[in-house]
């Protein structure tokens, strides 16, 4: 499906369901991400979709920001529709209303707008001949080509996805591309087709963002895994005794960073990547035995698939300092005060379990 056909379809959305709708509103759109929002009298749900850049061949991926099995049901639901040119649009008046039912409110007559054919442009001609209309269709191609090509070849006045990437960078993503591009080609894919788009588009994020060109934190992909990053945090406040401690790290062991390990799964963004501290071995700072970190966002009760890798990155950074974190120099020699992946595991099942029972407070830096 070309990309003008889901612009239309996400143009159609936004004049019918706009931000100050009564039952159904469309927050922000683009051709990767929809936020929305169901209102009732008593709440409001937020909606999130991931759309792939398979779309229609691949349907929009729903995601509800609450735990209830009865909305879960409802988007579980959205596998009996037939795929179709629209499918963006069917989803969403299936989801309209199945949540009408669900809450016993009125239909909306709005939803049946959503069955309306999306418009297409018609000539102002009417004595196009046969051959103008090769020609016409040639252009209308060539358009296509434009955009779906646009990280090689962007329009004019369109602004490419590796605009601000450095060449170096670059030269990263077309690896992995051509890496996904060979696995498939052997059977080997691994991963989602949501989890790769996504870690793709928060890779490449990453690599125009200010912040990471100021040096601020680094990322480097373990063996080339999309799904497996080393996060150097090398800037932190330096009012912070954290910041001393980093200097002192450099000039004893030539170090002067805070390794973190993201590991995502298959179900990204819907499911937090696992994050732990590699080294150094750290003090306070909400880090926990084996490298684990306490903070509500790296669990599923407190992750939202909005979140981006690099405000998780700038949040954890920011908690070490909150957290009073202190380097235990020398302890990376001692293998009992080593960090390692079982011991994180272990320590962020217990810190689940707890806090589950529990519920979430601010701890004191000596807690999880």
């Amino acid at each position: 499906m070309s990309g003008s056909a889901l612009k239309q379809e996400l143009k159609l959305l936004e004049s019918i369901f706009h931000q100050r709708h009564e039952r159904f509103r469309i927050v922000s759109g683009s051709l990767d991400e929809i936020s929305c929002h169901f209102v009732t009298q008593e709440q409001v749900l937020v909606i999130h979709c991931n759309i792939t850049e398979s779309y229609p061949l691949v349907p929009p991926i729903w995601f509800v920001e609450s735990d209830d099995p009865s909305l879960a049901a409802v988007l579980e639901r959205l596998v009996d529709l037939k795929k179709g040119s629209t499918l963006l649009l069917q989803h969403l008046k299936r989801i309209i209303s199945d949540l009408c039912k669900l809450y016993n409110l009125p239909q909306h007559p709005d939803v049946e707008m959503l069955d309306q054919p999306l418009p297409t442009e018609q000539s102002t001609r009417d004595d196009v001949t046969s051959e103008e209309e090769d020609e016409e269709m040639a252009e209308d191609n060539e358009d296509l080509d434009h955009y779906e090509m646009k990280e090689e070849e962007p329009a004019e006045g369109k602004k490419s996805e590796d605009e601000g990437i450095g060449k170096e960078n670059l030269a990263i993503l077309e690896k992995i591309k051509k890496n996904q591009r060979q696995d498939y080609l052997n059977g080997a894919v691994s991963g989602s087709v949501q989890a790769t788009d996504r870690l793709m588009k928060e890779l490449r994020d990453i690599y125009r963002s200010e912040s990471f060109k100021a040096g601020n934190y680094a990322v480097e992909l373990v063996n080339d895994s999309l799904y497996d990053w080393n996060v150097k945090i090398l800037k932190v406040d330096q009012d912070s005794a954290l910041h001393n401690d980093l200097q002192i790290l450099k000039e004893k062991e030539g170090v002067d960073f805070i390794l973190l390990n993201f590991s995502f799964k298959d179900n990204f963004p819907f499911d937090p990547p696992f994050v732990r501290v590699v080294s150094p071995v750290l003090s306070g700072g909400y880090v926990l035995g084996g490298g684990a970190i306490c903070m509500e966002l790296l669990t599923k009760q407190g992750w939202s698939s909005a979140y981006s890798i690099e405000s998780v990155i700038m949040q954890i950074s920011a908690t070490l300092v909150k957290g009073k974190a202190r380097i235990q120099f020398g302890a990376n020699k001692v293998r009992e005060s080593q960090y390692s992946l079982s011991r994180a595991q272990q320590s962020y099942k217990s810190l689940v379990q707890i806090h589950e029972k529990n519920g979430w407070y601010t701890p004191p830096k000596e807690d999880g």
